[in-house]
């Protein structure tokens, strides 16, 4: 084994998928069509919610904080790799690695804490509405957005300062496709037992006590809503539960399969990763859209708007 180098000078390499040229022709051109509707998807949401005074309420405002998060999450990631499959570089820079690994599980973190806030949103609105605009006021809103960024960038901090604070030994090759705890354990010149199980135990704290937090909430939410005579209130419940479940499940069960057991490698864990870094943002998007009346509705203003000022300007010439 070599001799650990402690600078900054070194640099990474990114394993990747496959070192067939067909396959990162083919791989380039999936991930690029899934990274622009990430981008349309989100931007189209932030756009909609933004523009359409009736969605001025905090269960929306959460929604635009999602949609952000999701285009700042897929772009820690996506661009980096699109580049390697369209020039074939695989290296990434020390200081590169560091900022990588900090953005993804910031964002992602952050995101984690989120859903955990739009779950109590859920459950205040339905569970306790005489008292909801008191209870999620404004204050109380920007508090809660500002604490999930928070404790997003100090969960980042942990991982960070953690992962780069072992020494490493060349040739310095991760099995994967961007720079994460696991891999980066695997060439570390240091027993990693203790990073390991730091991983597991804050993995277990941000990601498992928040899903049983946001199932709790949704065991409240569900008795609730049965309860309700009225059918139609019962499905509009329902549909924007189901929505917000949905996100939640495709994005913590690729997570705590990943994280809760970080010495593992395997290649279906990068799938699995694939799923939760570029298909999961692409899709919420798609989930909220089709599931949510009001906001297909403040959609399809938005764009008739759109193409009837246009036409409009046009005559006007």
């Amino acid at each position: 084994m070599n001799e650990p180098n402690l600078t900054a000078e070194i640099q990474f390499t990114l394993l990747g998928f496959s070192e067939v040229l067909e396959l990162q022709l083919l791989f380039f051109m999936l991930f690029l069509v899934i990274y622009v509707l990430t981008l349309l998807g989100n931007f189209l949401i932030l756009l909609t919610v933004l523009s359409s005074p009736q969605l001025h309420s905090p269960m929306y405002y959460f929604l635009c904080e999602l949609s952000l998060l999701d285009m700042l999450y897929s772009s820690t990631t996506v661009p980096k790799m699109l580049l390697g499959f369209l020039t074939g570089s695989k290296a990434i820079s020390y200081k590169g690695c560091v900022a990588q690994l900090y953005a993804f599980h910031c964002f992602g973190g952050t995101e984690c804490f989120l859903l955990t806030i739009m779950a109590y949103d859920r459950y205040v609105a339905i569970c306790d509405p005489l008292h909801y605009a008191r209870i999620m006021n404004k204050i109380a809103c920007a508090q809660l957005v500002a604490g999930t960024c928070l404790v997003g960038s100090l969960h980042s901090t942990l991982q960070t300062v953690l992962t780069f604070h072992l020494p490493y030994c060349g040739p310095y090759q991760l099995d994967h496709y961007f720079c994460d705890v696991p891999p980066l354990l695997k060439v570390a010149c240091a027993e990693t037992a203790l990073n390991e199980t730091i991983v597991t135990v804050n993995v277990g704290l941000v990601a498992l006590s928040s899903f049983v937090l946001i199932l709790g909430s949704y065991v409240r939410i569900i008795t609730t809503v049965l309860k309700m005579r009225s059918a139609e209130g019962k499905k509009k419940a329902f549909s924007t539960c189901a929505s917000h479940l949905t996100v939640v499940i495709l994005l913590y069960g690729p997570c705590i399969l990943i994280y809760m057991q970080p010495s593992t490698s395997h290649p279906i864990l990068k799938g699995v990763s694939v799923f939760y870094t570029s298909v999961t943002p692409a899709l919420n998007p798609i989930i909220y859209a089709l599931r949510n009346e009001e906001i297909k509705k403040a959609m399809r203003k938005l764009i008739f708007n759109r193409i009837f000022s246009q036409k409009m300007a046009r005559q006007e010439l």
